[in-house]
């Protein structure tokens, strides 16, 4: 993981964490878990998980739609399983697809989720259920405001 035009007076963990960022978005299906497990094992974990984190929700943004992304995340939860706050973040974006996609959900999966989780359904999805209880049970006023839009752009 080489990051090429580094500044001398950049601190290291700067550079290993573009590296880290680097590598994520250039590596293959196959090799994902092995980088993924190899960044973790970074001395300064608070920024290798940051950068995981932001591995997780790009490729879970755009695999959301797919049937790659179940597998996808199994792999992902074999590898993060020692991070709490990478589990959460993966169940959370199972959480998104499933409402997105119209599949089983629970009210209270959605209730107890993060302030994160339930801001990007209200301000992303067209999910009835899912705004209707976030306008009632949301976290924040921001959330329950947010979700209120949402229903009332809806037609009909």
């Amino acid at each position: 993981m080489n990051v090429e035009a580094c500044s001398e007076d950049e601190p290291s963990e700067h550079v290993r964490f573009a590296a880290h960022l680097q590598a994520l978005a250039q590596v293959t299906v196959t090799e994902e878990p092995d980088l993924v497990s190899t960044v973790l094992t970074d001395p300064d974990q608070a920024m290798a998980q940051s950068a995981v984190a932001r591995h997780l929700d790009r490729r879970a943004a755009s695999l959301c739609p797919d049937h790659a992304y179940e597998p996808w995340a199994r792999s992902m939860a074999e590898v993060i399983a020692r991070h709490p706050f990478l589990v959460q973040r993966l169940r959370e974006w199972s959480l998104f697809r499933a409402i997105s996609l119209a599949q089983p959900w629970t009210p209270s999966a959605l209730t107890d989720a993060s302030d994160w989780l339930q801001r990007k359904i209200a301000d992303s999805l067209d999910a009835p259920d899912a705004l209707a209880l976030l306008a009632e049970h949301g976290r924040t006023k921001r959330i329950r405001n947010t979700a209120k839009a949402g229903i009332s752009r809806r037609p009909g």
